[in-house]
């Protein structure tokens, strides 16, 4: 005997319309997208001591370094993950915060802490861009250009170089006279919260051209994730536009290291958060996921050590002790499995 089925009453129906316009991408960006406006409200109008003018000047200089980093970082791991096809990776495997340390190391060597303070921070922050441009874009026509053109063999490449670059960087810094060591090890510390505005403008400037190369290339991004073979079946010169997104991923994560300091673990974070909280594979959603998740972690984490701490810490410190426990459980699981 058929009976008719039991009818929905008016708080399930409205709960199941609730789930599902969160489960629309757009709607989570948008929340998100609330969430780091109002956090950027409280960092910039809360818990001002002076001039209100005065602190605005300085902390949106800051709020534009995060969102700097941030879409650096978000925007560079992402697309890594994708023409990896792996996403515990990141981009510092290449050996960037090991070549960062590694060229301020070698000029404090050199010519000695007096020599490194008096430097122009402009031609600081140029000659560690074009440094740490042109070694990855050597080692991917490297390992690109003829043969050699498995991405496993890169990242191989890339963890030893990076264990390479630690050795130096170790050896010279044991060397170094204890002041000219302080004044390096001060240096080597990701600073969000005094940028150059000089060497912000120019970083912006570099990041946004990367995101506009990165946009007309969403929907090959999108099929990047089935794999090479499917990509290349599919009509992807898969070689050549593997070249041009590793050079961006190159261009941006050099220009934000060198700007505010190397921050390894932060990457992993965003993409992996990022995910798992789009709700949707395409590039269009999570990128953009990435870099307001990034937002998120960097004001949040600026307003608790500020307000809340006291200044207690610094944030950098923080997201690398996060984000190596991060990456053990993300390792750890992906073992389980």
């Amino acid at each position: 005997m058929l009976t008719d089925p039991v009818p929905q009453t008016a708080p399930a129906r409205t709960s199941a319309h609730v789930r599902e316009r969160w489960a629309q991408p757009p709607v989570r960006l948008a929340v998100l997208a609330a969430v780091v406006l109002a956090l950027a409200v409280v960092y910039l109008f809360t818990d001002v001591p002076g001039s209100l003018l005065f602190a605005l000047e300085i902390r949106s200089l800051a709020v534009g370094a995060m969102a700097v980093v941030a879409v650096a970082v978000g925007v560079s791991t992402v697309v890594f993950h994708t023409i990896t096809q792996n996403r515990i990776l990141t981009p510092s495997i290449m050996g960037f915060d090991a070549f960062y340390r590694l060229i301020s190391t070698v000029i404090v060597f050199l010519s000695g802490s007096a020599s490194f303070l008096a430097f122009d921070a402009l031609t600081l922050w140029l000659v560690q861009v074009v440094v740490m441009v042109a070694f990855s874009v050597l080692l991917f026509t490297w390992l690109f250009g003829g043969k050699r053109r498995s991405l496993h063999l890169m990242l191989l490449v890339g963890i030893v170089l990076g264990t390479f670059f630690r050795a130096v960087t170790e050896w010279m810094q044991r060397m170094l006279d204890p002041l000219d060591f302080q004044v390096l090890s001060d240096s080597l510390f990701a600073s969000l919260t005094r940028p150059d505005e000089l060497l912000l403008g120019l970083t912006a400037g570099l990041v946004a051209l990367g995101c506009a190369a990165v946009v007309p290339l969403l929907r090959t991004l999108d099929v990047l994730t089935l794999g090479a073979p499917a990509a290349v079946g599919l009509g992807v010169e898969h070689r050549r536009v593997v070249m041009v997104l590793f050079t961006i991923v190159s261009v941006m994560v050099a220009a934000s290291t060198a700007l505010v300091g190397p921050i390894l673990f932060f990457g992993l974070i965003v993409a992996n958060l990022a995910y798992s909280y789009a709700g949707s594979f395409r590039h269009v959603w999570t990128l953009p996921t990435a870099v307001l998740l990034g937002m998120v972690c960097l004001l949040g984490g600026q307003l608790v050590l500020d307000r809340a701490l006291d200044f207690g810490g610094t944030l950098s410190v923080v997201i690398e002790f996060a984000g190596g426990l991060f990456f053990l459980y993300l390792v750890l699981r992906k073992g389980a499995r």
